[in-house]
């Protein structure tokens, strides 16, 4: 999954297009509150019809917006994915 803003999608609108056709699942975050995709073919997928999966992806992209992250290191993240 790609997520990108509306100015870096217009911008590379072909780039974003011809990854959709390989089926990559493209996300556009529109301002703060907002988040589109454009899929290259009609699905019911769960898990973005679903508006509290909706808002709290919204959520995590503002949060990543404004810096708020936590940095893993390799074994934390190794151990968060029972890896």
């Amino acid at each position: 999954m790609v997520v990108v803003s509306t100015r870096e999608f217009r911008q590379n609108l072909k780039k974003y297009l011809d990854l959709i056709d390989k089926n990559e699942r493209v996300v556009i975050q529109r301002g703060n509150d907002k988040v589109y995709e454009i899929s290259n073919t009609v699905k019911n997928d769960r898990f973005f019809d679903d508006p509290a999966i909706q808002e709290r992806l919204s959520k995590s992209i503002q949060s990543y917006n404004e810096g708020k992250t936590v940095k893993l290191t390799d074994d934390q993240l190794k151990e968060l994915l029972g890896l």
